[in-house]
This record gives structure tokens, sequence and C-alpha cells, in this order.
């Protein structure tokens, strides 16, 4: 489906998840690009900034404004980028809305490896993949990719906060 340079774009997601950092919040992002590569949005870690939403995952924000501004039929033909494998629920968020492309640095499991226990991030280890694979619509998916530089931002942020 893409002729993107999905290493370009998703460093931008980890420049989103940086950022979410510096504005107080988990250090997760997301972003949407059309089949043209043009960027249609881009969504940081919402936690904090949703007053402590545990939901407020940014591939789950950035899901539901896309199915709300776009609908499921332009979704199709765009790919979110993600600092992180998407969890179950952003998984669900993604399937719903018809984004039809994933492509994400550090595996869930991974980030579980490297979070802990943590209370604010009860990494929930379950492939996105297994989650598309049980729907009725295909989501293509590409990661772990550059899983190194996507593992320093969490690695910076859950070492601190710990």
């Amino acid at each position: 489906m893409s002729g993107l340079d999905d290493a370009f774009f998703l460093r931008q997601a980890f420049a989103v998840a940086r950022r979410a950092r510096e504005g107080g919040d988990h250090p997760f992002g997301s972003i949407l690009v059309d089949a043209d590569g043009t960027v249609l949005m881009e969504q940081g870690n919402g936690f904090s900034a949703e007053g402590h939403d545990m939901t407020a995952h940014a591939e789950r924000l950035l899901a539901s404004r896309a199915s709300r501004t776009y609908g499921s039929a332009r979704l199709r033909n765009t790919t979110l980028y993600s600092s992180a494998e998407p969890c179950a629920m952003c998984a669900g968020a993604i399937y719903w809305s018809g984004i039809g492309r994933v492509v994400y640095g550090q595996s869930e499991a991974d980030l579980k490896a490297a979070t802990g226990a943590h209370p604010e991030n009860p990494t929930l280890d379950l492939p996105c993949r297994t989650v598309f694979a049980a729907g009725q619509q295909m989501v293509e998916v590409v990661g772990p990719m550059l899983s190194d530089e996507a593992a320093l931002l969490q690695a910076e942020f859950w070492g601190d906060a710990s």
C-alpha cells in the first residue's frame, strides 16, 4: 500500500513523543499520513493534559479525531506512525476508525520490560497484529522499526519517573 518513507515519518512521531514529554506528559506520539505523504494530524500522549485519563493514549486520541474529521473511506489509505506499538485499546480504535496501515517503533513487549509495573503505564502486552487479525478489515502493520531510538524515548522517561 505504501511508497512512503517509513523511517522519516516514524522519526516525526518520535519528535511528537518528545514534545509530549516536554509538555509534562508521557513520551508517546503518533502522526497520521495520507498516501501522498501529507501529514494530516499529530497527537502526543494526553494522560496529564486530559486530567490523568489512563485512556488518553496518543494513538487512541488520534484515531478518534481522524474518524470524526475524515471518515473511514479516506482513512483506509492512511498510515498511522506511532512511537510505540499500539496497545489493544489503541489497536481497536485504529481498527474502528478505518486507518489502513500502522508503523510503530518500540514493541509492546519491550515497552512492558522497560516500564515494569509503573502505575501510570500498566502495559497490556497483546500485539496489535493479534487485535487486527481478529477483525474483518485488514490493517497492514510494520514494526518494530527503529526500535533502539524508540526505546530511548521511554528509557529516559520511566527511569526518571519510577
